[in-house]
């Protein structure tokens, strides 16, 4: 028996988002709790499931408010470590039209940057049934080494791998760096999670069939999620291609967490049914399942502190 279902590494930060404007007209910022792969374990909690995180953020007011937040979801800290110079990485989130975002990062550096190899607890990993990592924790020298020692670990130990890309280009020096760590995640995962414009980015190829086809053919990922956005979601499994439409008349306020919320969901069912446990059927209902549960979170602020429960998403589900 595993003491953990899911452990992830990554960035912990604090996402500040839009909320009004003052009487003075200036608008008025949140300080939300955020990170992708904090994200995905708060949803996997809401849903029952026992996880743990590795991460580092800053000795400082939003690192402990960061550490308070993601214990009180139900995740694992154990791992969490603190960095007494660096402080805790932001991010802005400015709102656009129909919810869609554009990032501004105060990380030059960040706490999240500064984790090392020496800082990752393998037992944590090995008590795990699935290790899940983005490419945000592999943007800068020191924290690749740590993530990629991780992952190493983590399919030595015989865990399954569960990576999504997480595309933020301002944070890359090099677009062609970013590439790069994506294919390394590729290389490594038994399950995929990657939008339409990160599948792009990738295969230069705007068929996104087409686009599946080349990752499956030079990568062999026996599970793979494709995240459309208002046009829904797909998966592809063995010969199998499942296709289900998004949630309609949710009045989107704000997309933030939108991908973790469906990834969460998503391994929620691979823990349940096992990697080799899918048939067309189970697929549908996972990705309606999954697009529920990202349609609920679009229409609050934040992410990680508001993920949808069960009933939340059976209520949604019951509506369609």
């Amino acid at each position: 028996m595993k003491m953990f279902d899911v452990t992830a590494l990554g960035e912990l930060l604090i996402d500040f988002t839009e909320n009004g404007v003052s009487e003075n007209g200036n608008p008025l910022l949140e300080a939300n709790p955020g990170g992708a792969p904090c994200n995905v374990l708060a949803m996997l909690n809401k849903l029952g499931r026992k996880t743990a995180f590795i991460g580092k953020v800053g000795n400082d007011n939003f690192g402990r408010f960061l550490a308070d937040t993601v214990r009180r979801s139900g995740t694992d800290i154990t791992n969490l470590v603190y960095n007494d110079t660096v402080p805790t990485t932001l991010a802005f989130v400015h709102t656009l039209a129909e919810g869609e975002r554009e990032f501004s990062f105060y990380r030059q550096p960040g706490a999240d940057m500064t984790l090392t190899k020496e800082d990752v607890m393998t037992d944590i990993i090995e008590s795990s049934r699935i290790f899940h990592f983005g490419t945000l924790s592999s943007t800068h020298p020191g924290v690749r080494e740590a993530t990629r020692f991780a992952v190493e670990f983590a399919k030595e130990k015989g865990l399954l791998i569960s990576f999504d890309p997480n595309l933020r280009e301002p944070l890359w020096e090099s677009l062609d760096d970013a590439k790069r760590e994506i294919e390394y995640g590729l290389s490594k995962c038994d399950i995929l999670k990657i939008s339409d414009n990160e599948l792009e980015f990738v295969t230069d190829t705007r068929d996104y069939d087409e686009g599946i086809r080349r990752i499956r053919e030079k990568y062999d990922i026996p599970l793979i999620f494709l995240t459309l956005g208002k046009d829904g979601s797909c998966a592809y499994y063995k010969d199998i291609r499942v296709e289900r439409p998004a949630y309609q008349g949710v009045n989107a306020v704000e997309k933030t967490g939108a991908g973790d919320t469906f990834e969460g969901c998503a391994l929620d069912f691979v823990l349940e049914y096992g990697i080799d446990g899918f048939d067309e059927s189970k697929l549908s209902e996972l990705l309606d399942f999954a697009n529920a549960g990202a349609a609920i979170i679009t229409t609050r602020k934040g992410a990680l502190k508001v993920m949808p429960d069960k009933m939340e998403i059976a209520r949604i589900r019951n509506k369609k």
